[in-house]
């Protein structure tokens, strides 16, 4: 069963999740390969079960839909984020990549409906250069906009990037750290606040997703993400993504597979409670 026939039965509400895939690499640095990475993620999907032990929830429960993937192939950097920001509907976003690059356009749209919103980043990388190879809009730069936007940014998992993207990490972000989890009191803070997360996969060490554009040696491991993650189920979340799945960097297959469990364990803990009603009989 793929996600795409895996939601609870009849019209999911105004506010579940939307599954988008965003198939885009143009601005890949090192090695592409992530606009497969939504194909993948759906395919891969097929061999893992709906329902969660450590979540004690199921998929069949939750009520989702799988909005496709939308047209970016050939597009420039600033017109695909266009695109991503005019595809992010009424309900809670969920961006399947593709480079971590789109990220920009779904806050963007979010930021106009919540000015009060913080983005939560899960990285091996800081992405906070002005500009990369004379682009100001790609992977390497989307958290540098993001704070230029003036939205309040945490970054977790981090552990490569320039010496001034450290610096500005540590003078503009709220919280910057090699740590996957955030520290109690930062998440107190945020309790009442929209929240955006974002996952890029490189976050997990590269022994476990290999299938990346950027690997960092000394990721963290799947329960330690999944932890962090469960320390948010409380809060108002708005929308996220998981992105940087490069497929043909794996060929054994397990960072989809890793990816798709991922993204099962996100809408298990972040959609709405509750699920629409069932069919009699």
């Amino acid at each position: 069963m793929t996600f795409l026939a895996a939601g609870a039965p009849g019209a999911p509400g105004p506010g579940a999740p939307a599954l988008i895939g965003v198939p885009y690499d143009a601005t890949a640095s090192f090695r592409r390969g992530s606009r497969w990475g939504p194909a993948a993620i759906r395919f891969a999907s097929a061999s893992i079960e709906t329902y969660s032990p450590p979540l004690d929830r199921d998929l069949e429960d939750v009520a989702f839909i799988d909005a496709g993937d939308l047209p970016v192939e050939g597009l420039e950097p600033a017109a695909m984020v266009h695109t991503v920001r005019r595809s992010i509907g009424p309900g809670l976003p969920f961006l399947l990549g593709g480079e971590h690059t789109l990220t920009l356009g779904a806050v963007q749209a979010l930021a106009a409906r919540h000015r009060d919103l913080a983005v939560l980043q899960w990285d091996a990388h800081t992405d906070l250069r002005n500009e990369y190879e004379g682009a100001a809009i790609c992977h390497a730069t989307v958290m540098r906009r993001l704070l230029d936007e003036g939205i309040p940014l945490v970054q977790l998992g981090i552990r490569a990037g320039t010496r001034e993207e450290f610096a500005i990490a540590r003078q503009r972000s709220l919280h910057v750290s090699r740590a996957v989890e955030a520290p109690p009191s930062l998440l107190e803070s945020l309790r009442e606040r929209p929240l955006y997360l974002t996952v890029d996969i490189d976050v997990l060490d590269p022994s476990v997703a290999p299938g990346t554009g950027n690997p960092e040696p000394d990721g963290a491991a799947y329960a330690e993400l999944l932890t962090a993650l469960r320390g948010l189920s409380r809060h108002r979340i708005v929308g996220m993504d998981l992105v940087e799945v490069a497929p043909p960097w794996d060929p054994g297959g397990a960072t989809p597979v890793i990816a798709a469990s991922l993204v099962r364990d996100m809408l298990l803990l972040f959609a709405p409670p509750g699920a629409p009603e069932r069919p009699a009989g």
